[in-house]
């Protein structure tokens, strides 16, 4: 009898820790949106010849390259940000294409483990941003570098169109 009452009790603790590791429908949608960025980005980056790198569409904008680096260094930052640590890709010190992919995907895997790590207890938890004083929510944050991801993004296909490249989003399915 004693067995089953232990027995009993280990379960319905495993059950109460699982759900506490459940996400919301939120958190599910957020990462989901991090996905569609990150798969047209990685094809984006991947897409854009060498060449094309060091393009400007005009004066004083960011290049190509230049535009890969900055979400880049962004995302490896924001992140980081939500995993309590301090890790860099510095993205802007790479100039050539296989650097700036390279440093691209390392930003995402950062993003990855912070996305993966996303539940409802730490959602809500709170993050100072960088020296100042400002603090996000670790989901806020998380939804900003897919949103500040997706504005780089639709910069990037002008680039590629200006080029007469298809942007990823864009192609066929």
């Amino acid at each position: 009898m004693k067995r089953s009452v232990i027995v009993a009790i280990a379960v319905a603790a495993a059950g109460v820790a699982v759900r506490a590791q459940t996400t919301s429908p939120y958190i599910a949608e957020t990462k989901q949106n991090y996905g569609f960025i990150k798969s047209n980005l990685t094809r984006m980056a991947d897409k854009m010849p060498e060449e094309h790198y060091s393009f400007k569409p005009a004066g004083e904008i960011r290049s190509f390259g230049e535009a890969i680096a900055h979400v880049a260094d962004a995302q490896a930052r924001s992140c980081s940000l939500v995993l309590g640590t301090t890790r860099a890709v510095d993205a802007a010190a790479k100039k050539s294409k296989p650097e700036l992919v390279a440093a691209l995907k390392e930003s995402f895997a950062i993003c990855d483990e912070a996305f993966d790590g996303m539940t409802d207890a730490t959602a809500s938890q709170m993050v100072r941003l960088g020296q100042s004083t400002r603090e996000r929510s670790k989901l806020g944050l998380l939804i900003g570098v897919t949103s500040h991801s997706n504005e780089q993004y639709g910069y990037m296909a002008v680039y590629m169109r200006l080029k007469g490249i298809v942007p990823p989003s864009s192609e066929p399915q």
